[in-house]
């Protein structure tokens, strides 16, 4: 990481001092002379006296500082993910190719199922789902079960790879 420069960042997420266009107001730079907070610089310059170190009113910081103290809350759009998994009506599967090991799957609707074999991992209107079918048929059957709610969508891909771990065993 040798040679790298960094710039400070200012609270409102622009590099300090990078814009030719705005000029620093005072020796501190601009925080200094808006009245916020300047990093290892003490007080504002207005004699506020408010803590160096709390983010500016307004600030987005993420949960991130500089020095490892928390920063207050700061609103993400997007931080809840729900676009990201999907959704939380969006039904959304996820395949794996397995071995059954010894004793095969057990499904609802032919028993036990065993060889190669496809597992799907469903996620709709808040519920989670398995089903197997033989690797390249077109027949699924519902893994005896293995039905769950699931409140958070994000959580299908933990679902799917314990699901996976549990009936992958071509060693037996």
């Amino acid at each position: 990481m040798g040679g790298q420069a960094l710039t400070p960042a200012d609270p409102d997420g622009t590099d300090a001092g990078t814009d030719p266009a705005t000029p620093a107001t005072s020796a501190a730079g601009p925080a200094a002379a808006e009245g916020r907070a300047v990093p290892g610089g003490g007080p504002p310059a207005d004699g506020s006296g408010a803590d160096p170190a709390a983010p500016a009113e307004g600030a987005a910081t993420a949960g991130m500082t500089a020095d490892g103290r928390p920063a207050g809350s700061a609103e993400v759009p997007g931080a809840g993910m729900t676009a990201d998994a999907g959704g939380t009506g969006t039904p959304r599967e996820l395949t794996a190719d397995l071995v059954a090991g010894p004793g095969g799957v057990m499904t609802d609707e032919v028993g036990v199922v065993t060889g190669e074999l496809t597992l799907k991992t469903r996620y709709a209107d808040g519920q989670v789902t398995l089903a197997v079918q033989y690797k390249d048929a077109d027949e699924w059957y519902a893994v005896t079960g293995a039905a769950a709610k699931l409140a958070d969508p994000a959580g299908l891909d933990a679902v799917h790879t314990v699901a996976v771990a549990l009936l992958h065993r071509p060693e037996g």
